[in-house]
C-alpha cells in the first residue's frame, strides 16, 4: 500500500466522520462535517500529486481514487438534498452518473482495462466539491456571531443567495451529464462488445 493509496483509503476514513458529524445535527456537528469534508477534498488533490510526481500511479489507485471521490461527493449531496439545499432531482441524476461510471469501470475491469478520471471529470468533482463546502460552511458558521470578521467572510462566500453556490450547482450539473456522456460515448465498444 503506497501513500496516495493510503490517503485515498483517509479519505474514506474521513467521509465516515463527516457522515457522523451531520448525524449529530448541531453546531459541533456541522463543524466537524464541514471540517472533515473539507480535509477530504483536500485530500483527493495530494493522493493524485504524489502518485504523479514519485511515480506511483497503479490500478489500484487509478480504481480507488475514483470511487473514493463518489462516496465522499455522493454523501454529501444526499446530506445536502434531506437538508433542503439540493434539488432532489439533481442529486439523483448525479448519483445516477456516479453508479453508471462506476459500472462502466467494472465491466472495464473485467475486460483487463482500468478507466481513470478524465479532465473534464477532474472539473465536475471540482465544482461537486464547491458546492457541498459552500453549503457545508454555510450550516457551520450561521449560528455564530457576525461580529468575527473570518465567520462574517465566510458566510457572505457561503450564502446561498450569493452567486458562489448557485454557480457552483449548476457547472457541476453540467459537468456531471457532459463528462457522464463522454466516459459512455469514448467507451462505446465496452458497452457493445466491439473492439474499436
Amino acid at each position: 500500500m503506497n501513500l496516495p493509496n493510503t490517503i485515498t483509503l483517509c479519505r474514506l476514513v474521513l467521509t465516515a466522520i463527516f457522515v457522523g458529524g451531520t448525524a449529530l445535527a448541531s453546531t459541533f456537528g456541522h463543524w466537524l462535517a464541514m471540517v472533515a469534508f473539507v480535509i477530504a477534498a483536500i485530500s483527493d488533490w495530494f493522493d493524485g500529486y504524489f502518485a504523479r510526481k514519485y511515480g506511483l500511479v497503479t490500478p489500484l489507485g487509478k480504481l480507488l481514487d475514483p470511487l473514493a471521490d463518489k462516496v465522499l461527493v455522493c454523501s454529501a449531496f444526499v446530506y445536502l438534498s434531506a437538508e433542503g439545499r439540493c434539488p432532489v432531482w439533481i442529486t439523483v441524476l448525479i448519483l445516477a452518473r456516479e453508479f453508471l461510471i462506476t459500472g462502466l469501470r467494472q465491466i472495464a475491469v473485467e475486460a483487463g482495462q482500468v478507466l481513470a478520471a478524465d479532465r473534464l471529470g477532474k472539473w465536475k468533482t471540482g465544482f461537486q466539491l464547491t458546492y457541498c463546502i459552500t453549503c457545508l460552511v454555510w450550516f457551520a458558521v450561521q449560528p455564530v456571531s457576525s461580529h468575527d470578521p473570518l465567520c462574517w467572510l465566510l458566510a457572505l462566500l457561503s450564502n446561498p443567495q450569493w452567486w458562489l453556490t448557485p454557480v457552483a450547482l449548476w457547472l457541476a450539473l453540467a459537468l456531471t451529464l457532459i463528462s457522464g456522456w463522454n466516459y459512455m460515448w469514448s467507451n462505446r465498444d465496452l458497452l457493445t462488445g466491439k473492439r474499436s
